[in-house]
């Protein structure tokens, strides 16, 4: 035992054994983890899925990113456009949700379909004053005196015809929708009858003759 601690040791032994000890704490591998959380497939590799929270978080400030003026401005073209083409295809087909406000509600749909169920002596008032301007334009003393004295009758019957609508329209009204606002559609309604049954808008939904 004595004579073991007085010999000296090897180099060899002593420069081994510091060699292996520096090397022994990197040769630890760091323990793996076998984490069964889904991966994102748009995430980072090597990075798990982020919480439903964090994904709501992260769309809500995609959303909130401040827009650009240019692309704001082309944004409510974009929405401007769709909004006219709805309202287009509303006048064509009678579409409630999209017509204009002028147009919505029951009480001026009812006011249409009152006035497009008739004949309106207003709605040929383009047809006679263009073969009234045509009467006038001739040197005949006569055929002015003509146009003249039908223009006084197209006029006069316009008038007549327009305040028994209105006065019809207006019992009507009160009578279907009493509890509604009435107010201005017998005006809409007699603007309505100043034009021709194929150009007016939106397009009529009621035959003439059927009661609405």
């Amino acid at each position: 035992m004595g004579s073991t601690r007085g010999k000296p040791l090897p180099l060899g032994f002593v420069f081994r054994s510091r060699a292996k000890e520096e090397k022994a704490p990197a040769a630890v591998k760091a323990p793996v983890t076998d984490s069964k959380q889904p991966r994102d497939p748009q995430a980072p590799k090597g990075r798990p899925t982020p919480k439903r929270s964090e994904a709501r978080s992260q769309r809500r400030s995609v959303a909130n990113t401040p827009m650009t003026r240019k692309e704001a401005a082309r944004r409510q073209r974009e929405e401007r456009r769709i909004a006219l083409e709805r309202q287009r295809q509303a006048l064509a087909g009678g579409d409630e949700r999209y017509l204009p406000a002028r147009d919505k509600g029951p009480v001026r749909r009812f006011a249409r379909d009152f006035v497009d169920s008739r004949f309106n002596i207003a709605e040929f008032f383009l047809p006679v004053a263009v073969i009234i301007l045509v009467l006038s334009t001739v040197p005949s003393p006569a055929l002015k005196n003509l146009s003249l004295l039908l223009w006084l009758v197209v006029i006069v019957l316009i008038v007549l015809d327009s305040a028994v609508t209105g006065f019809r329209l207006r019992k009507r009204l009160a009578e279907r929708f009493p509890n509604e606002n009435r107010r201005g559609a017998v005006a809409y309604a007699l603007m309505r009858s100043l034009q021709m049954r194929r150009l007016r808008l939106p397009k009529p939904q009621v035959k003439r003759g059927e009661r609405p």
